[in-house]
């Protein structure tokens, strides 16, 4: 295994450093809530906010809207009770290569939260990571001196040794991206007092009340799909939370009509903003869903062009979990939101729907009683943000509570 015991800093903008010496510079102390990390994240979600980067970027203006000075003061506001709370200490991020963003949300609510904080960004990631370095910098100039004394992104290579050391500093190790990567991880023990913070493998899927979509206006079946597009084609559908495979709810006919109109209205959305798929991908795609046919999953595929592609399954219960490419969805008929009961894993993560009440949902939850389904969120709203992920309130896991008695 390659083992280089030098870290590229990323920010604040710095010379390669040894671990050791990265943990040396990390000083200063902040507060839950602390006013100077509002002040940095609203400056930085403002700037991520300017039209010319969110036309460019459309997920970094999702994310500059969950920093809004709004949004940090009710995190920070709805975790008041009768306990102290206080930072954790020292929080070590490993987020993914394939989404971007994630890094960002995992490290702003850590230090909202008064943490010190290292994130190991990945050498792969993408162009959009290097734009958010690049705000962070443009933000830095501005801020309180306290946020470049307590708050590090780096980058390196395989190194047992680097992340030995930062695995046993951290009081909190926040690591994301699959199952390999959570047990890679876990063999560098922390301090005794210190624990893990995990999202592992996750999938997710959509359900669609078949009547409720055919009783529609036009106009609300159109901004569906474009929301369920967002959901799944903004980071090639390999985020944890976009959705894989359709089911539709209702009578066979009523199904059958849906996910046509449906899958029409997809297409244009998908033509109009002119998303596309290079030659590997378009292979993969190939691969993947008549591999599903191959061994009697699949009744019928059908390919627009090399964007979209979509399976009609056999039976509910074939609905894959694995990633086959992106722009390519499953589609399976249920009788009635119940059976999702016998369906669901716990890998399920995100279920975005249309055409249910909130009763139905809750009686869903309750029904599945935590045997999978972490969120249930309206269609188009699958990867948007919140504190609470996974079922984690994140903001309280990077406090410790102290209870004072007098």
């Amino acid at each position: 295994m390659l083992d280089d015991p030098k870290l590229d800093v990323r920010f604040p903008a710095a010379a390669p450093a040894s671990a050791e010496d990265l943990l040396g510079e990390l000083r200063g102390g902040l507060d839950v809530g602390d006013e100077r990390v509002r002040e940095f994240l609203s400056a930085f979600g403002r700037r991520l906010l300017r039209p010319v980067l969110a036309r460019r970027h459309p997920e970094l203006g999702s994310l500059g809207f969950f920093l809004r000075p709004s949004e940090l003061a009710r995190t920070v506001d709805g975790l008041a009770n009768e306990h102290v709370r206080v930072p954790r200490g020292l929080v070590f991020h490993v987020p993914p290569a394939n989404v971007d963003t994630v890094f960002v949300y995992s490290w702003a609510l850590s230090a909202l939260m008064g943490n010190r904080n290292i994130v190991r960004l990945s050498p792969r990631s993408g162009p959009v990571a290097e734009v958010i370095l690049e705000t962070l910098h443009d933000a830095l100039a501005d801020a309180d001196p306290v946020i470049a004394a307590t708050q590090r992104i780096v980058s390196y290579g395989r190194s047992d040794s680097v992340t030995a050391a930062l695995s046993a500093a951290c009081d909190l190790r926040v690591v994301w991206g699959g199952d390999r990567t959570v047990q890679e991880m876990r063999r560098h023990p922390l301090a005794p007092h210190a624990r893990d913070l995990v999202f592992p493998d996750r999938s997710s899927f959509a359900v669609v009340g078949a009547a409720a979509w055919l009783c529609a206006p036009r106009a609300a079946r159109v901004t569906v799909a474009e929301g369920f597009v967002n959901d799944t084609y903004w980071f090639d559908q390999a985020a944890c939370s976009s959705p894989r495979t359709v089911f539709w709810v209702g009578a066979e006919g009523d199904c059958d009509a849906a996910r046509a109109d449906f899958c029409e209205h997809v297409s244009r959305v998908v033509a109009v903003r002119g998303w596309g798929v290079d030659a590997a991908m378009a292979v993969e795609k190939r691969v993947s869903t008549y591999g599903l046919a191959a061994d009697g999953l699949a009744e019928s595929i059908e390919f627009r062009g090399n964007a979209l592609a979509n399976v009609t399954l056999s039976a509910a219960a074939a609905a894959p979990r694995q990633w086959l490419g992106a722009g390519t969805f499953a589609h399976a008929r249920l009788g009635s939101l119940a059976e999702l009961g016998s369906l669901v894993e716990r890998r399920d993560q995100t279920m975005t729907h249309f055409g249910f009440a909130r009763g139905e949902l809750e009686r869903l939850a309750r029904e599945l009683g935590g045997r999978g389904v972490d969120r249930m969120v309206p269609i188009g709203s699958a990867l948007s943000f919140h504190r609470v992920w996974d079922g984690f309130d994140l903001p309280a896991e990077f406090t410790r509570l102290v209870t004072v008695i007098r």
